[in-house]
């Protein structure tokens, strides 16, 4: 049994969780791989209502599922309520590709040509501790509307509300080993995903040392994996941008859940003659930030998710030119200030490596190259923002940034009809968007001969 803690106040949750050995995590996937024959036969427009029932059926306990993730991870309330509304979000989208997951009909001589894409049979998600919820609704739902069966490994201290929307589906309709939550350690149950031969795709959102395994466990059967790995992503904001809208908007793109994401804005590069300002300005929208008890519908920030990520992320901050800081409550709870860096240099630890916590860097550039080059020195590519008021320039250095999903004068990253996916060790394939049910899919071609034999 695994026991929960929250950490807002550090008190023990009344909850246990039981954690799955080998025998009981194979029987799940075998459970899932026998459920897949039937799922897969039902008929588009029956499992497209079974989805929009699941989601109906999560729109109903936003509430609670929003409560439970405060208590488990620490996300404020407005934050794990936008994210049980993604879940619902995506079961719907994807509600409607059962029925449109068409195939081509392509010229050939001498017949006609045809493809189909067919499910895969059993899928292995394997979900991170940052954002619970969202990150299995991107996987689970192309993945059930595309025909396949979905076995789901939650994290290890974050597991309650993947357990709540299982319960969820299985009271919408889902029928018995269509998506089932199997919690437990990751060297156990997101093991087997990449060695038991019945789950025929792994996707994993995590470390990108932890990727870099599953990628190689999964080369010993081909087996399809997406990875959606870590970040160091750049805010680039130039000299001609609304430097007020740039600050006041920067706290929130690397702050956002304790800067506990992959997506975090964790470098900012500003142009050398706006420096000073949007240093000035920043500070005063950091001194504002509220953080405190993620349960008030005023928190903006909450506390990192245990002791040893708090810990993980003082030493870096131990070892940089902290320019200022942020408030954060005394007392009980895993509570660091939101800080801000200056670096001098790009070898610095704090500019390099991925922090994972409320910790931001910031360096001066010369001119739009410059800014390119700084963004680009990192092993990572996940995402990025660009505060200008020249379109052009917006459209130049967003082809230059390698980076998979980028903003212009905003920091978005996910929405579920795009594309969100990582260049260089920030991962391989894409989730979200028109196409992801594909990615669950193999495409079968079939050639129909038509010419009639000479006589």
């Amino acid at each position: 049994m695994t026991t929960l803690i929250n950490p807002a106040t550090e008190a023990p949750l009344d909850v246990e969780v039981p954690s799955l050995d080998e025998r009981e995590t194979d029987a799940a996937i075998e459970r899932a791989h026998e459920a897949f024959t039937s799922w897969r036969a039902v008929a588009p427009g029956e499992r497209a209502r079974l989805l929009r029932a699941f989601a109906a059926n999560v729109e109903a306990h936003i509430e609670e599922l929003a409560r439970i993730e405060v208590a488990n991870a620490g996300h404020t309330i407005g934050n794990a309520r936008w994210e049980a509304g993604n879940v619902r979000d995506c079961l719907n989208y994807y509600a409607g590709a059962p029925e449109r997951l068409m195939g081509k009909q392509i010229p050939v001589a001498g017949g006609v040509d045809i493809t189909f894409h067919e499910p895969l049979g059993v899928v292995g998600i394997i979900v991170p501790w940052n954002f619970p919820m969202p990150i299995a609704g991107w996987g689970l739902a192309p993945a059930l509307a595309a025909g396949n069966t979905v076995v789901l490994k939650p994290a290890e201290i974050t597991p309650l509300t993947a357990i709540r929307l299982a319960e969820l589906g299985r009271e919408a309709g889902l029928p018995e080993g269509v998506f089932t939550v199997i919690p437990g350690k990751g060297s156990v149950v997101g093991q087997r995903f990449v060695t038991n031969p019945l789950v025929r795709k792994v996707s994993f959102t995590g470390s990108t040392e932890v990727g870099q395994q599953i990628m190689a466990g999964c080369a010993l059967q081909v087996k399809r994996v997406t990875l959606e790995l870590g970040g160091k992503s750049a805010n680039i904001v130039f000299a001609d941008a609304d430097l007020a809208k740039a600050a006041a908007a920067a706290p929130y793109a690397v702050f956002d859940n304790a800067g506990q994401d992959c997506c975090a804005r964790s470098r900012i590069l500003v142009q050398r003659s706006a420096y000073d300002e949007f240093v000035g300005r920043f500070q005063d929208a950091v001194a504002s930030l509220r953080v405190e008890d993620p349960s008030a519908d005023a928190s903006e920030m909450g506390p990192m998710v245990s002791a040893s990520q708090r810990d993980s992320v003082q030493r870096y901050i131990d070892g940089a030119s902290v320019a200022f800081t942020g408030r954060a409550p005394d007392g009980p709870g895993w509570w660091l200030p939101p800080t801000v860096v200056e670096s001098r240099s790009t070898e610095e630890p704090v500019w390099r490596e991925e922090v994972f916590g409320p910790v931001v860097a910031m360096m001066p550039f010369d001119d739009e190259d410059h800014a390119v080059a700084l963004a680009n020195d990192t092993e990572y590519g996940l995402s990025g923002s660009i505060y200008t008021s020249d379109l052009g320039r917006a459209l130049r250095v967003a082809r230059g940034v390698e980076a998979g999903n980028l903003s212009v004068n905003s920091h978005a990253s996910v929405r579920y009809w795009t594309p969100f996916g990582g260049y260089k060790q920030s991962g391989l394939g894409r989730e979200l968007g028109p196409d992801a049910p594909a990615a669950f899919t193999e495409e079968k071609n079939v050639f129909i001969a038509t010419d009639r034999d000479e006589e």
